[in-house]
């Protein structure tokens, strides 16, 4: 059948994943990993200054540790508040006075610094937009859908999309099935019409071909195993995207 409809990835496939490490080394910001766990710190602190620094951080890890396995293994995301209500639960504490500004504070990180754009994406994006239905299929992890739109319009990427199943809306990640099924009801497309384009094995490439897609392995960013890949195709820049889409 032909093609009719791509969906994206977005990290490391629309948006280079951690590209905003180097801005926030440049401003004598923390790494993000250690950021999170200082805003939680401050915002437990605050209400209970017993409790310390290292049982704070135990908890975190162990909070995240449980996120990864319901990620993984159980394909959902939960929000930054389920995070922060889970680590309250360990430590038999109630919601702290500061509880939202830590939530939006885990959730919009990443606005400011912004990560990058993929190199060339936008020009790929301008051609494929006149010729498909376009879609986006991303995992939310700590950043919500709302918070990845923003990104996506600072680089003038959101106008190309029409249809967004963002783990966090949709209640399931990647790879599965109502994460695509949700593009295809918003298009109105059969699954076999449409192609997924990202950069996991497992999730962009695996679960698509499952539920009777095409897929194309994007590794212009990082090469994630496109030697074993199952994918129809293997993009290494995003130019080369309207001319493999194409040929599909």
């Amino acid at each position: 059948m032909p093609i009719h409809a791509i969906s994206f990835d977005l990290w490391d496939t629309l948006i280079v994943d951690d590209s905003d490490e180097i801005e926030r080394a440049a401003r004598g910001l923390l790494p993000k990993k250690q950021a999170r766990v200082e805003l939680f710190r401050l915002a437990m602190q605050a209400d209970w200054p017993e409790l310390g620094a290292g049982q704070l951080g135990e908890v975190w890890a162990q909070v995240s540790a449980e996120f990864r396995h319901q990620w993984k293994v159980q394909h959902r995301t939960p929000d930054a508040a389920w995070r922060v209500d889970r680590a309250l639960d360990l430590l038999h504490k109630p919601r702290p006075a500061g509880f939202e500004a830590l939530v939006a504070g885990l959730q919009e990180m990443e606005l400011d610094p912004m990560p990058m754009a993929v190199p060339g994406i936008a020009a790929a994006l301008d051609i494929l937009a006149g010729r498909y239905r376009l879609g986006i299929a991303s995992d939310a992890i700590l950043s919500p859908g709302r918070s990845l739109r923003e990104i996506l319009r600072a680089h003038g990427l959101l106008q190309y999309f029409s249809a967004f199943a963002f783990s966090d809306e949709i209640g399931a990640s990647k790879p599965a099935p109502p994460m695509f099924a949700h593009l295809s009801q918003a298009f109105a497309l059969p699954l076999s019409s449409m192609v997924h384009i990202g950069d996991r094995e497992e999730n962009d490439v695996a679960g698509p071909l499952a539920l009777g897609m095409s897929a194309v392995l994007f590794t212009a960013v990082v090469d994630r195993g496109s030697a074993g890949t199952r994918a129809q195709a293997v993009c290494i820049s995003a130019d080369q995207l309207p001319s493999i889409i194409a040929t599909l």
